[in-house]
């Protein structure tokens, strides 16, 4: 199940608007109700619920891929190292080690 988060963002950006946390706050009571709009400031409708459930499964492609992304960060050598290896072994050499992570967490 996707967040209220990355529901909201796609609903703002089909509305040609981008998250700006001056104007949008998300808050969670810990009440068991879960997340919800607390404040909204854009200039245009607030979605209802059922205007967010419809971006439920690109929500879901978009936490998916920020998954594999995240994954991929963390197990790529660090930039220093890279241009090390591109350095003492040439770029087929850094390719393949890229590669490997790649291989690893595909993005589907």
């Amino acid at each position: 199940m996707a967040t209220l988060y990355t529901k909201t963002k796609l609903y703002l950006e089909a509305n040609s608007k981008t998250w700006d946390n001056t104007k949008l706050s998300l808050q969670n009571n810990s009440d068991g109700n879960g997340d919800f709009i607390a404040s909204w400031n854009y200039n245009i409708a607030q979605p209802t619920d059922e205007q967010l459930s419809s971006y439920e499964n690109a929500a879901n492609s978009e936490e998916a891929l920020q998954v594999v992304l995240d994954n991929r960060r963390n197990d790529y050598p660090s930039i220093a190292d890279q241009l090390d290896d591109i350095y003492h072994n040439g770029i087929d050499k850094w390719k393949a080690t890229i590669k490997t992570t790649k291989d690893k967490y595909p993005k589907e």
